[in-house]
């Protein structure tokens, strides 16, 4: 079980973060426009909300390995986040050895 499924399974949202803090912080340092490293959309519109603009999205490549693969893959496709997985991706956990 990943983080958002036990947020889930205790009855919390999946992603109890909250970016105003950080958001405010950056307002009173005189920042409006932002490149922005993330692959999560919703931190986007979060920063958007407290009138910061991200003129750029960085992704954060992620080499997907076996023990992170069900994390990545939940964070992809349960919360929407913008990842390519690179790497051993595909659920079998065998690797061709070279001759």
């Amino acid at each position: 079980m990943v983080t958002v499924e036990a947020n889930e399974h205790l009855g919390f949202k999946p992603d109890l973060r909250d970016y105003g803090i950080g958001a405010q912080m950056l307002r009173d340092l005189g920042v409006r426009k932002m490149r922005l490293l993330t692959n999560n959309p919703k931190k986007i519109i979060g920063l958007e909300g407290y009138g910061l603009e991200a003129v750029a999205r960085l992704p954060i490549e992620v080499l997907c390995e076996c023990e992170n693969r069900d994390y990545l893959r939940c964070k992809r496709d349960k919360m929407g986040h913008m990842l390519e997985l690179y790497g051993q991706e595909s659920s079998s956990s065998s690797v061709e050895k070279e001759s």
